[in-house]
C-alpha cells in the first residue's frame, strides 16, 4: 500500500504577469519502507518535488495522500502538524544552533512538541546514539565535521520518531567519505528502523544507495530506474 502518493499533480509560479510552470502532471507513489532517490539537472523541478512532498508547498493541482489521508487542501495549522508528527526533514546545510551543543540541537524539536526534563534529553540522546554521535553530546557545531555536523541534523530529524525522512542533497556539502557515512545510516534507519526515505540528489552515486531512482526532466518523471543491491537493473 502507497504511505505517499502524488496524482496529477501540477505546480506553477507566477513571475509578474507569466506563470512558470515547473511540476507538469507528476504521478508517484512510495510504499512504506521504501529508499528512493530524485535526481534531476537544475530547474527540472525536484526541489518543488520534494517541497510538495514535505508539506511545504502546495500544489497548484492534482491530489496528495499521505497514508490515505488527503493533504493537498489542509489549512497551514494541520499541515504543520503532519510535518511535525509524520515527516523529519535533513537539508544540505545542517542549518544547527551554533551556541547549542549536538544534544540540545538535537532537543530542539521535542522542545516545540512540549517534551520536557529527562524524557527530552533521553530521546535526544538515543537518535544521537542512533546516528554513531553519542560521545559527542555536549560538542558544539564549531567543534564537530562536516559529516558529524550532518548527522546531527539526521538525529535531529528522527528524535519524534517519523515515518518518512526527506532530505534535499544531503551529502551535497560533503566529501566522499562522510558522504558514504551518510547513506549507511539512511540505510539503517530504513532496513533497522522502517523508516521511509525520499532523497533529492545530484549524485549518482548517492543515488545509488535507494531502492529506485526517479529521474525528474522539465518537470515530468522521464523514467524510473530500479536498483539491486550490486547497482542499476
Amino acid at each position: 500500500m502507497s504511505l505517499l502518493k502524488l496524482k496529477d499533480i501540477y505546480h506553477s509560479y507566477k513571475m509578474g504577469q507569466l506563470s512558470v510552470d515547473v511540476l507538469k502532471g507528476i504521478d508517484l507513489q512510495i510504499d512504506r519502507g521504501e529508499f528512493i532517490s530524485i535526481m534531476g539537472p537544475s530547474g527540472s523541478g525536484k526541489s518543488t518535488l520534494l517541497n510538495i512532498l514535505g508539506c511545504l508547498d502546495i500544489p497548484t493541482s492534482g491530489t496528495y495522500e499521505i497514508d490515505n489521508n488527503r493533504v493537498e487542501k489542509l489549512g497551514d495549522s494541520k499541515l504543520a502538524d503532519i510535518r511535525n508528527e509524520f515527516l523529519g526533514f535533513v537539508f544540505q546545510h545542517f542549518h544547527l544552533l551554533s551556541h547549542l551543543s549536538a544534544r540540545e540541537n538535537v532537543e530542539l524539536p521535542l522542545v516545540y512538541r512540549g517534551v520536557w526534563g529527562n524524557e527530552r534529553k533521553k530521546k535526544a540522546t538515543k537518535a544521537l546514539e542512533i546516528v554513531g554521535l553519542g560521545d559527542r553530546l555536549n560538542h558544539l557545531p564549531s567543534q564537530l565535521s562536516g559529516g558529524e555536523k550532518q548527522r546531527v541534523a539526521i538525529a535531529r530529524a528522527i528524535t519524534m520518531e517519523p515515518a518518512v525522512i526527506l532530505a534535499d542533497e544531503p551529502t551535497g556539502a560533503l566529501d566522499s567519505k562522510s558522504s558514504s557515512n551518510i547513506m549507511d545510516i539512511f540505510k539503517k534507519l530504513n532496513k533497522e528502523l522502517g523508516m521511509t526515505v525520499v532523497q533529492v540528489t545530484h549524485d549518482y552515486d548517492v543515488a545509488l544507495h535507494g531502492h529506485k531512482i526517479y529521474h525528474i526532466l522539465d518537470g515530468v518523471i522521464e523514467k524510473i530506474e530500479e536498483i539491486q543491491s550490486g547497482g542499476a537493473v
